[in-house]
């Protein structure tokens, strides 16, 4: 069974009935995880990893940049790790919705002129403790900047541009930590207990269930951007 994702399928080589793996890195899927359930481990693995690098503690405010399937995932770990308000930035008032479905107090347009001061509100006038950024392009990052507070943390955790411009004034002055992250880095085990512990939502991740014969017809739609199309689990 296999679970595959825009972009994912052109360095996925598990098309195959037998891999060989190192046995240190599997980790047991456990009872209350099922095996769809379990094809959305990598996913919420790099979710996770990202806000493992944040750091977020009790009680601490946080916004996501980008409703996407990673800045989700990121909605949902950040709520498990007791982070509140939790504030979803994003251009797309369906992704918006769906944010605060999952854990999100509060979604915002990040295009409006008005979002900073929103954010603020929501803390007090200080700023959002920590962000994270889940697109990857320059007003994103811009609006995960402007979003925390002196000495806030930001996790660039999108990579949809090669380079990007950064508002370095802001950064410098305001003393903000920017830290990057990549993929995930040993948090499969993590992610499983959250999945079996019901504290993070994943199957609604899962767009299609489809014979592995139809294959090659889903990665066309993935590759097309396809819209409402997140997951798709191909059975063998």
């Amino acid at each position: 069974m296999l679970g595959v994702s825009c972009g994912e399928y052109r360095r996925n080589g598990t098309f195959a009935q037998l891999v060989a793996v190192p046995h240190h890195i599997l980790c047991k899927v456990p009872d209350a995880v099922s095996f769809h359930q379990a094809a959305m481990t990598e996913p919420l693995a790099v979710a996770f990893h990202g806000v493992h690098l944040a750091r977020p503690e009790v009680g601490e405010s946080a916004v996501v940049v980008g409703a996407g399937m990673i800045g989700l995932l990121i909605i949902q770990v950040l709520r498990a790790a007791g982070c509140a308000p939790i504030i979803a930035l994003d251009v797309d008032p369906a992704k918006l919705r769906r944010a605060k479905e999952l854990g999100a107090d509060e979604g915002f347009d990040s295009r409006s002129p008005d979002t900073t001061q929103k954010v603020l509100d929501l803390t007090e006038g200080r700023g959002a403790c920590l962000a994270l950024e889940a697109v990857g392009i320059t007003a994103a990052i811009g609006s995960a900047v402007a979003s925390v507070r002196m000495g806030g943390r930001v996790v660039l955790v999108g990579n949809l541009s090669p380079k990007i411009e950064l508002p370095l004034q802001s950064v410098v002055t305001r003393q903000i930590t920017l830290l990057g992250s990549c993929a995930s880095q040993g948090e499969y085990a993590a992610s499983l207990d959250l999945i079996a512990r019901g504290r993070v939502n994943v199957d609604s991740f899962i767009s299609a269930r489809a014979p592995l014969s139809e294959g090659a017809a889903w990665f066309d739609r993935l590759y097309k951007g396809e819209a409402n199309l997140m997951k798709v689990v191909l059975e063998p």
